[in-house]
């Protein structure tokens, strides 16, 4: 199957020859200027400000009182449908607005009491019937636009709306009509008509050609929407036709599509010779659904983008694959690539960038360098100057193994930075084994001798294979390193790059593809894989996890030297360990819970999210310097995703992200 492929718009011809050709590009004197300089404090992005930095200058709350904060006010999101797990608020003029349930609401409510103000909600469609990311919203992006204010959402059915802030009314002059019954005439973009494939409007991209969503907001830049999106987990797929996760930009004032980045280059485009097998005119998803991040003063949005379809198996599209699992640098008018990283190549390992990109202004060895760090499953921190793209330090090239499917082509080599050092588990050793006694590392080690484990890279095994093994283990796996709940904050004043990361391995034997076809109720794309997915299991001794702890941590990172400081568990020991028969009487530190934080940073502190031994929710205080835990304060639901800080009328509130809704914090 041949993919259609549209036209590039002449935007993304460069703005040179734009003007040249009498085009007008999208000016910023009408729009938010938001400056990586500027300190406002006012938390209008999920991550706090456009570089997903998490920090807020705000002190009103600090290491003499934190033991202090009370609950103010919590708010419920369950009568908005199907629990949504990750959603931020951002904090505009008074309000706070964020997505709730799995029609994505938009939902504005008082900074002061939580009181819900108002609510926008979709017509259904059947694309949002069978949308794979319903439940998977993180927030909305935020403008200024000719002094209004102005929110953006993303749908799972992929539309694009414009609303007052204020009132939750469409924008009017935003966009256009959408021929489907209940749309406003106003204030929405149908994106799937700038992609450049048959679609209809109702219904959605014929499944046969792929499937495309959106899980994180869309980041608002000069004036400019930059779109990213979402594909089905590629876990789930039996087939590797999909369409690709293509970028998208739109004037914030007019709703104008502006310019498409190509995710998989055709012929003729940076990359092309990356993609054997004319797999570029087929293969999909390379999405960013990750949240993004930006520089208004450079003009660069930063993209972090997953593998190709599909996760586990990609031995009919050999070669590295640009632009999966890289990080992306693209010009905000244009479209054009600034620069770019693959951070895995020919990504089989289910590596997706699963968090937006961290941007801070480092001094290694006496020289000012505007930074851009991406945190990775891999338990990485790889450190670019985000204007050239140049790496901080050396990132070296290492030999990895040799696929053990047949028929996959892996890269002989993969990138590994040499600063900062890994921040948690790579591979898998003897000496990481659990070793809390010499009889659990024994069968700790009787265990793994049904399997494939050892070095870093591991790739996956297929059942009924030569070696006689159930499956092929690797470390960290696609639920190790930093996942999507572990986002990172940067203390601005210091440099230093708070990291949260958790042990995990993964074991996924590979089966026929037929055999897992037959249990996608839905499946995408028309050509069955050779091989697909099968069952995973965690492998482990008497229920306890076969690598020692910590299971769970914060790392603090300097990031003017590359160097390590210090690290802490995540939370406590959980009761299911510390009451385990096989450990009775032995003195356990503590291994943190198995859960990733969510943090933030102020002057004084560094806020994090935990879980007591007995699974109580708790925020703690910890010293920035030392790691050192200072106080704790029990919160109403385990804090899942974020939270955020803000000052509303002489208080400042801490608000914290929990399934199903949202609880804040003052002082008395």
């Amino acid at each position: 199957m041949k993919r259609v492929r549209r036209p590039s718009s002449p935007f993304a011809l460069g703005a040179g020859l734009a003007l040249a050709l009498g085009l007008v590009l999208p000016t910023s004197s009408s729009a938010q200027q938001t400056s990586l300089s500027e300190r406002a404090g006012d938390w209008t992005y999920i991550g706090g400000d456009i570089g997903s930095q998490r920090y807020s200058p705000l002190d009103q709350i600090d290491r003499s009182n934190f033991s202090d904060l009370e609950v103010a006010w919590e708010w419920n999101g369950s009568s908005f449908g199907n629990v949504l797990a990750r959603p931020i608020p951002i904090y505009v003029d008074g309000m706070l607005i964020t997505v709730a349930g799995d029609r994505r609401y938009v939902v504005a409510m008082d900074a002061g009491t939580g009181e819900t103000l108002w609510t926008f909600r979709e017509p259904s469609t059947y694309r949002w019937e069978y949308s794979m990311r319903k439940n998977h919203g993180k927030g909305v992006a935020f403008g200024k636009i000719d002094g209004r204010d102005v929110v953006y959402v993303v749908t799972p059915a992929f539309f694009l709306h414009a609303l007052d802030a204020h009132t939750g009314q469409p924008v009017e002059g935003f966009g256009g009509s959408v021929p489907i019954e209940g749309f406003p005439e106003t204030g929405t973009v149908d994106l799937l008509a700038d992609l450049g494939h048959p679609y209809d409007p109702y219904d959605g991209i014929p499944l046969e050609i792929g499937y495309i969503t959106s899980s994180s907001p869309p980041l608002v830049v000069n004036n400019v929407i930059i779109v990213g999106n979402s594909a089905e987990q590629g876990y789930n797929q039996s087939r590797p036709e999909n369409v690709p996760g293509d970028i998208l930009a739109y004037d914030a004032r007019t709703g104008e599509h502006l310019w498409k980045f190509d995710v998989l280059p055709g012929p003729g485009e940076f990359g092309h010779e990356t993609w054997e097998n004319d797999a570029w005119e087929w293969t999909g998803d390379i999405s960013s659904w990750a949240p993004l991040s930006a520089d208004p003063d450079l003009n660069i949005v930063y993209v972090p983008t997953n593998g190709a379809t599909q996760d586990f198996w990609g031995g009919f599209r050999p070669g590295d694959n640009l632009f999966s699992t890289s990080l992306i640098a693209l010009d905000v008018r244009t479209g054009e690539r600034r620069w770019h990283y693959q951070l895995v190549h020919h990504d089989i390992w289910n590596y997706d960038t699963s968090t937006a990109p961290v941007l801070m202004d480092i001094t290694v060895d006496g020289v000012d360098i505007p930074a851009v760090v991406q945190i990775t499953k891999q338990a990485y921190a790889y450190v670019f100057n985000r204007e050239t793209g140049e790496p901080v330090w050396p990132i070296e090239e290492r030999s990895v193994p040799e696929g053990l499917i047949p028929g996959e082509h892996l890269s002989p080599t993969q990138p590994h930075p040499t600063k900062p050092a890994p921040y948690d588990m790579q591979g898998l050793a003897e000496d990481d084994l659990i070793d809390f006694t010499p009889e659990l590392r024994a069968e700790a080690l009787e265990v793994l001798d049904d399997y494939v484990w050892g070095p870093f890279f591991n790739p996956p095994l297929h059942r009924d294979n030569d070696l006689g093994k159930t499956a092929s283990l690797w470390c960290p796996g696609d639920v190790g390193g930093t996942n999507i709940d572990g986002t990172p904050a940067a203390d601005i004043e210091t440099g230093i790059l708070y990291v949260t990361s958790q042990k995990g391995c993964s074991s996924r034997v590979m089966i026929p593809g037929a055999e897992r076809d037959a249990r996608e109720p839905a499946p995408t794309g028309v050509t069955i894989s050779d091989y697909a997915v099968g069952p995973g299991s965690r492998v482990n001794v008497q229920g306890l996890r076969i690598f020692k702890p910590p299971y769970s941590k914060i790392t603090a990172i300097d990031m003017n030297t590359g160097e390590h400081l210090w690290w802490m568990p995540v939370g406590d020991t959980p009761n299911q360990v510390l009451n385990h028969p096989a450990l009775q009487g032995l003195d356990i530190a503590n291994t943190g819970t198995g859960r990733q934080a969510a943090m933030l940073v102020t002057p004084d502190l560094l806020v994090h999210s935990g879980n007591g031994s007995d699974g109580t929710p708790y925020v703690y205080a910890v010293d920035k310097a030392t790691g050192e835990r200072l106080a704790q304060v029990e919160v109403p639901g385990s804090i899942r995703y974020g939270m955020i800080t803000y000052m509303h009328e002489g208080k400042q509130h801490l608000v914290v992200q929990m399934p199903g809704g949202l609880a804040a914090l003052t002082l008395p």
